[in-house]
């Protein structure tokens, strides 16, 4: 027995030894590729020499004596934090995500291939002004020469996730950054998902039941349209399960669509006498962020803000001079048409001059550990044909079709980066409304601010449509009636702009903003209907604002939903119960009501109410749709305010949503809020206890900022994703959107990924952060310094003057020419 223990003490001691060994290997290898901030390199393609500080929170601030060489050192930086995130980008918009991870992304690179959106960027390349190409030259060469002291100097293979994914890196191209631009277009847009999931309505739902169910942004203008059946014959219904996205898929669908706030406010509504500027873009959490600050120092002046990393461009920021933010616009640039295929000839389509050939060619895709896979690409006058596996586009295809796509950003001579580069050296509001007039796509809501006026306007290409359009663009249409095809695209001076309006304030939370018939519109599809209406409240309910005033309305958590809905669903139910013991249904749900009478409305994390009301909601409007929709009731992951709102003010008839169809008696809206609230605190006790005092809406609806690729690996997890509490809800100005689906549907998945405000009375007191940290190295103290901060709603300094950058750097880079190099 004594053997036996010494042997299995030894045994013992070696596994933990060798565990130990294993660990501190694996972190040596890792922490290779951390940079190292206080170095100087001697490096191909500088005119001068450039150095790089990094403040205190690790944010870049570029020098050097050209525009070029300071492009070449933002190159430089982002590929040093961000190479990881970067290659990654630039994978999924080439389609070649399956040569390093498999068969798992072979869905998602026959989607890039068929939307051939790298080709296109290729092209654009040459669509681009001078100094455009300059910029876009000079950023690929400060990432190549990252990528040579990566290679050369053993850099651990330029980020940790290389040495798991060992493909070599091929040099960064001018067209990699373009095609990242196009991959945001793709990520941001709604409407794709929004016509499949209109047209399977349309198909089990009268005409003025979808219009409850998906409804229209109050205001007149739009026509009674007919059911997709009678657009597209041959299609039919489909309850089939739409397959659920993988986390790299470039669109997270329709609830998950680009959101944003941006506002600003003129010198008349100053306390201080000089404009203010906020923007908060709102996207997927990711850990790192995809937004990552940065400052240059360009020949026109110096810019700072958030950009993308392998886009050369600061997105939302200011120079000495002018501020900017964007929104997404929720603009409508794109449609979905059914191609009918000839039955005597499949390599046909139908146009309305007869039958053409499609265009076709054949793309190979490299799929790790399995053969390569070929796939037929094929594109007809109105645009690529997409699989039906694609935006689920098989449920709603009819047979004997198949389904193409127009889009405004499947265009090969876009001059986006062109115009976010002559943005950046504006000097005023005029010039940066010239600037926006040459964006295509993604499209966006441009918010300026000089010292003395403000603006706002829709920048991206808008299609014309013909009047007699079928769908109007909301659902798919048959691509060979010539009504139901693209006239081109309005001219950029026809976009929608308004310049210091008389109430001193413009503002967007993707709202509807213009209010004009088909097909004058922007769109049918908004992205807000709740959010606008506390930022007009907050925004009015002051004379002059400030910088803390703008702060306080990013951080706002109040819900405008919630004090609508509430007093509309509980109204019958407040004070009406018996009195009932405890440990009753009865009694817990007069408890609930009681904590939910005396709340505001704040969806803080520390309160219980939020959770009540979002778990009652969430029951509520599932009550409402199942009996009616079936499985098709899956894809309504999160609750729409308008609807559940149409409901219980019976508009048009919809409390008939209410009664049960399959149940013999006639169920009341009173009856089914009841039994949503029952059903509410069964899934709150099962998941959290029944003590409702005691429930914390924070400890639901953590932030879930997770690693694309590692974030769902056991162990490795626990290191790249970060949680944290939070505030704000889906229809917050603080907008923290839920996941709505799986064990815990309240986790923060879609917030805002960088927050700014601008303040001209005092440029340097302007403040800025983003949600994680400046790095995407896992080992980096900047991997998610900044979150903690992001969290609690603070903010750090965005200063253009250098002294205070350099005060508290935590490095310098100088980045020597080759020939000068001592």
């Amino acid at each position: 027995m004594v053997i036996l223990f010494r042997w299995l003490f030894r045994a013992t001691v070696a596994l933990i030894a060798l565990g130990v060994a294993g660990f501190g290997l694996a972190y040596w290898l890792a922490a290779r590729s951390l940079p190292d901030y206080d170095a100087t390199a001697e490096v191909a393609g500088l005119s001068a020499p450039v150095e790089i500080v990094r403040d205190h929170s690790d944010v870049p601030h570029v020098f050097g004596a050209t525009d070029e060489d300071v492009f070449f050192g933002l190159g430089y930086a982002q590929a040093q934090d961000r190479l990881w995130q970067m290659i990654l980008l630039r994978r999924t918009a080439q389609g070649r995500l399956s040569e390093i991870f498999g068969e798992r992304t072979l869905p998602i690179d026959r989607l890039m291939r068929r939307l051939d959106l790298y080709a296109l960027a290729t092209r654009s390349v040459e669509a681009q002004d001078a100094e455009a190409r300059r910029a876009l030259d000079a950023y690929s060469a400060g990432v190549n020469a990252w990528l040579a002291e990566v290679n050369e100097g053993a850099r651990g293979r330029g980020a940790p996730e290389m040495w798991l994914f060992p493909q070599a890196i091929a040099p960064w191209q001018p067209a990699d950054s373009l095609a990242v631009l196009k991959l945001m277009a793709l990520q941001l847009n709604a409407q794709i998902d929004a016509e499949v999931l209109r047209a399977r309505a349309s198909l089990v739902l009268a005409p003025e039941r979808l219009a409850d169910l998906l409804p229209d942004m109050p205001g007149p203008g739009v026509a009674a349209l007919p059911a997709y059946a009678e657009l597209v014959p041959g299609a039919r219904p489909s309850f089939a399960q739409a397959a659920p996205r993988d986390p790299l898929f470039p669109n997270a669908g329709l609830p998950f669509a680009g959101a944003s706030n941006a506002w600003a406010a003129g010198v008349a509504r100053s306390a201080s006498g000089a404009t203010l500027l906020a923007n908060d873009p709102h996207l997927g959490l990711t850990a790192p962020s995809l937004f990552y600050l940065a400052r240059l120092e360009l020949r026109s002046g110096g810019v700072i803000g958030g950009t993308i990393p392998g886009l050369p461009l600061i997105l939302s920021g200011r120079s000495a001079d002018l501020g900017w933010g964007v929104t997404s616009s929720y603009l409508d640039d794109l449609d979905i048409h059914a191609e009918e295929v000839n039955t005597e000839d499949p390599s046909q389509y139908r146009t309305p001059d007869g039958w053409a050939a499609f265009v076709t060619r054949d793309s190979i895709i490299e799929v790790k550990d399995a053969p390569a896979v070929t796939i037929r690409l094929e594109w007809t006058q109105n645009g690529p044909v997409l699989g039906p596996e694609d935006f689920d586009l098989g449920l709603v295809r009819p047979a004997g079709h198949v389904m193409s796509l127009s889009w405004t950003a499947l265009s090969d001579r876009d001059t986006t980066f062109s115009a976010g580069l002559r943005l950046m050296r504006a000097h005023d509001v005029e010039e940066g409304l010239a600037a926006g007039r040459l964006l295509v796509a993604p499209s966006q809501n441009l918010v300026l601010a000089d010292r003395n006026r403000i603006a706002m306007t829709t920048v991206g290409a808008i299609p014309v449509r013909d009047a007699g359009h079928e769908s109007q663009g909301r659902m798919p249409t048959l691509g060979y009636k010539p009504q139901n095809r693209w006239k081109g695209v309005r001219p950029a001076s026809a976009n929608p702009v308004f310049l210091d309006p008389p109430g001193g304030l413009v503002g967007n939370t993707n709202n509807k903003i213009l209010d004009a018939p088909f097909p004058d519109h922007l769109s049918f599809l908004w992205g807000d209907s709740q959010r606008i209406q506390r930022w007009q409240f907050l925004m009015q309910s002051r004379e002059l604002h400030s910088r803390d005033s703008f702060v306080e309305a990013q951080l706002d958590t109040v819900s405008p939903a919630a004090r609508t809905l509430l007093p509309l669903v509980g109204r019958d139910l407040w004070f009406t119960g018996d009195a009932a013991p405890d440990g009753t249904p009865e009694r817990q749900r007069q408890r609930a009501l009681e904590l939910l009478a005396e709340w505001n409305g704040e969806m803080n994390e520390h309160l219980p109410e939020p959770l009540i009301y979002s778990a009652w909601m969430r029951a509520l409007q599932e009550r409402l749709i199942r009996d009616e929709l079936g499985p098709l009731a899956d894809p309504f992951t999160h609750m729409e305010p308008l609807f559940i709102e149409r409901v219980f003010r019976d508009i048009n008839g919809a409390s008939v949503w209410c009664d049960v169809r399959q149940s013999a008696p006639v169920e009341t809206c009173d009856d089914i809020a009841r039994q949503a609230l029952d059903d509410a605190l069964v899934a709150i006790a099962e998941s959290r206890g029944a003590a409702l005092e005691s429930l914390r809406w924070g400890d639901a609806h953590e932030a879930a900022h997770n690693h694309p690729v590692l974030g769902g690996t056991p162990l490795l997890s626990w290191f790249v994703n970060l949680r944290q509490s939070t505030s704000g809800d889906d229809h917050t100005l603080n907008r923290a959107r839920t996941l709505g689906t799986g064990p815990n549907p309240y986790l923060n998945v879609h917030a805002a990924v960088y927050r700014g405000v601008y303040d001209f009375a005092d440029p340097d007191s302007s403040v800025f952060i983003v949600s994680t940290g400046q790095s995407g190295h896992p080992l980096s103290r900047h991997y998610d310094d900044l979150g903690e901060l992001w969290r609690r709603g603070e903010y750090i300094p965005m200063s253009l003057d250098p002294a205070l950058a350099r005060a508290a750097a935590v490095g310098i880079t100088e980045l020597v020419p080759e020939a000068t190099a001592p």
